[in-house]
């Protein structure tokens, strides 16, 4: 009985974990005439493999530190994928030359301040601290 109370307990703090990530929101800069973006390029851009937005015009995509827990649940959600093969990718992608990753941003805040500030920057956070002065262009969720 106290190995199935035991299993039970545990079953149900890893869904509850697995529930506790937030929305994240891919943000633009409010003029920026990108209404939506689809997975395809989302991914196409924070991969180096795309770099202008759907207009034509050139996208600077930021990101969160290397260590950010915030920047693993992103890609994990965006391409299914643990941190550990982006980060591989990237250092391929990087030695060979072919496409240069994002900027990487100190913060959420600083990220925010960066999509108001350049027409072309493309940045994510956490939905619950997207402000009226930038645009929803994509949100990933659990």
């Amino acid at each position: 009985m106290k190995v199935f109370a035991a299993l039970i307990l545990t079953l149900l703090g890893t869904s509850l974990s697995a529930r506790g990530t937030e929305a994240i929101a891919v943000i633009v800069n409010i003029d920026n005439p990108t209404k939506a973006l689809t997975t395809k390029q989302l991914i196409d851009l924070y991969m180096g493999k795309l770099i202008a937005f759907p207009n034509g015009e050139r996208a600077s995509p930021l990101d969160m530190p290397h260590d950010s827990v915030l920047r693993r649940e992103f890609y994990q959600l965006l391409t299914n994928k643990p941190i550990g093969s982006i980060n591989a990718y990237w250092s391929r992608v990087k030695f060979s030359g072919h496409a240069q990753s994002p900027q990487s941003m100190a913060s959420s805040t600083e990220v925010l301040q960066r999509v108001r500030d350049i027409d072309n920057a493309i940045g994510y956070v956490k939905l619950k601290d997207v402000t009226n002065d930038v645009k929803v262009v994509y949100t990933l969720a659990q």
